[in-house]
């Protein structure tokens, strides 16, 4: 690079690319490129010519934009966004071209009317970590645009940008609807509402394609009841009906939803009838990604229609918690240490939690919910979990069962209570520690039943719910209670405890060679689960297959070698009749067991 042509100044760099652009092209290479040329001419061009800026470069997707003024770059990338944003409304999600900004300000070389320096590397790399639709900036140009911009700007932590060595603080712009009448929100305020603390959904109005009016009130009927189920979660923020019900019959991008009504998640779907029978798709939407999160489809027949609602409801509420839940995690995941509030501590947790058969997991899990309790005293979830954990470590043979660790336990559940009255994750989960770590069978019982109550859509409720049936002496109801769980949550975190108390309810009722299918189900995914073994081994037992039943116990006394007959009764769970424990002891007696 010869020094005559070279020159150096300090600019604001505006890079933008298109979001998918391959996967465009691959849709409608023609349609495509087309749309790009005639937005450049009407919409991209004008408005960096109105804030002063000039094209550098223009690549067949994006385009590279120098401006002396950073301010003017962010306002011109805001309007550029929301000009897109209603072009958009109306076009089908997979067609929709949508930009990604990316803004920077710092030094950069001039050289024959091109740019080159980190300035304009940074500017490139901060559009790589945008979202489709969304502005990202630099601290640096964020300290010069903080009050001088509509937007609200919010902080993304520390990036790692590629090929820029050092992490950088990076900034989102929150590009809030404009003011013009034809887009303003139902709100009535032209500024996006900021997000909530807990995760937050909104279940617009299902689509009626059947051309039959009747199905509008069965499809209304039907988000109604989503709508109040899932509101008794109490980790959800779920928007009332009023407001969902503003958008019906409108055709609206789920983005601009999420800005309007400050949520981060949106279910939509539709319902299509033809003769007697009826087709329902749901699917769960990241607002600020687009992604879709969880997808599915209902067929029935109109004869019970009240009947098809409540499997419907029950059949996505049971799919979109953890759907939320598992989103909410990969979230917490990608937050900088740093900035984790407790929200985010417990989040994490429970991504450790749910590695049930993992020792150092179980601590890890146990030491962020204490830490999530030590900056929210309040966070009846986080005791609820941290109690969990003791259950984990007894069921795993963890627990030494100390009076002292007894105490801590039923301490944390008793506080959860108090705290989450209303909270049936928290009753459920402390119930449970209750009866596991301190026996107290009775109160477990009652808090989890109470869960019930609030929440009948909680699948992890049902599941501890079957456990205490086992233990009471009434399989039947246990079986009831853990269908129940599975249908809510069949590729759930717990599927493997709720197919394991089947195995000992059929066990209990005679039905060996279902207990003995139901166990080695139970075991599909982890073949150490203790209690999935300590099942295969007496039902296989009973049900005239030793070699089976051998197999099982060598494996259980691999990972337990200080198990025992006299033993059992510490971890098999706190059997209310005597002749339940005798019968267990018998069968894994036969099994090998020493006594």
């Amino acid at each position: 690079m010869s020094s005559e042509h070279v020159e150096r100044r300090l600019a604001a760099i505006l890079a933008a690319d298109v979001a998918g652009s391959c996967r465009l092209i691959g849709i409608d290479e023609e349609g495509t490129l087309a749309r790009l040329k005639a937005l450049r001419k009407t919409l991209f061009d004008p408005k960096i010519i109105d804030h002063h800026g000039r094209i550098v470069k223009n690549t067949g997707d994006g385009a590279l934009v120098e401006f002396g003024s950073v301010v003017d770059a962010v306002r011109c990338a805001i309007e550029i966004q929301r000009d897109m944003a209603e072009q958009n409304i109306d076009v089908p999600q997979v067609k929709r071209i949508e930009f990604r900004i990316g803004i920077h300000v710092g030094d950069i070389i001039i050289e024959d009317d091109d740019i080159f320096g980190d300035g304009v590397n940074i500017a490139v790399r901060l559009e790589g970590i945008a979202e489709p639709g969304g502005v990202s900036i630099s601290d640096d140009a964020h300290r010069q645009v903080r009050g001088k911009v509509e937007s609200t700007l919010e902080d993304m932590g520390s990036q790692s940008l590629k090929n820029i060595a050092e992490p950088m603080r990076a900034w989102r712009v929150r590009i809030g609807p404009s003011s013009s009448p034809a887009t303003k929100p139902p709100t009535e305020t032209a500024q996006p509402l900021a997000l909530p603390d807990k995760p937050s959904i909104a279940v617009l109005p299902f689509t009626n394609m059947s051309g039959d009016p009747e199905q509008d009130y069965f499809a209304d009927g039907m988000v109604e009841e989503i709508i109040t189920a899932l509101s008794h979660f109490r980790q959800l923020f779920v928007i009332a009906r009023n407001s969902s019900f503003t958008y019906k019959g409108r055709a609206v991008d789920v983005k601009q939803i999420g800005r309007e009504l400050g949520v981060r998640y949106v279910l939509e779907g539709s319902v299509r009838k033809s003769a007697n029978r009826v087709r329902i798709t749901g699917q769960l939407v990241d607002t600020a990604t687009g992604a879709h999160l969880w997808a599915d489809r209902f067929d029935g027949g109109l004869s019970d229609i009240f009947d098809l609602q409540d499997q419907v409801t029950e059949s996505v509420v049971g799919a979109i918690a953890p759907a939320v839940e598992k989103a909410e995690i990969e979230r917490a995941r990608r937050k900088p240490t740093e900035s984790l509030d407790a929200y985010a501590l417990y989040l994490r947790g429970l991504a450790a939690f749910y590695r049930f058969g993992n020792r150092q997991a179980n601590e890890e899990a146990l030491r962020l919910f204490n830490s999530a309790i030590e900056l929210d005293p309040d966070f009846a979830s986080a005791y609820g979990r941290a109690a969990s954990c003791y259950v984990i470590a007894r069921n795993n043979g963890w627990f030494s069962g100390t009076p002292n660790e007894i105490a801590e336990v039923t301490r944390l559940a008793q506080r959860a209570v108090e705290l989450g009255k209303d909270d049936a994750m928290a009753l459920a989960a402390s119930g449970f520690a209750l009866v596991i770590v301190a026996r107290d069978l009775e109160v477990g019982a009652a808090l989890i039943d109470r869960a019930l109550v609030l929440n009948s859509n909680l699948a992890e409720a049902w599941n501890f719910g079957g456990w205490v049936k086992i233990w009471l002496g009434e399989p039947e109801t246990a079986l009831e209670r853990f269908a129940r769980a599975m249908r809510l949550s069949p590729l759930g975190p717990w599927v493997a405890g709720m197919r394991g108390g089947t195995a000992v309810a059929h066990f209990f009722l005679g039905r060996n060679d279902e207990a003995a299918s139901w166990a080695a189900m139970a075991l599909q995914d982890n073949p150490d689960v203790p209690f999935g073994l300590r099942i295969a081994a007496a039902s296989n037992a009973m049900a005239g297959r030793p070699e089976q039943a051998h197999k099982a116990m060598a494996r259980l006394r691999q990972l337990n070698p200080a198990l025992r007959i006299s033993t059992l009764k510490d971890v098999a769970g706190p059997y209310r009749r005597a002749e339940d424990l005798s019968r267990l002891e018998e069968a894994l007696r036969r099994a090998g067991l020493p006594e």
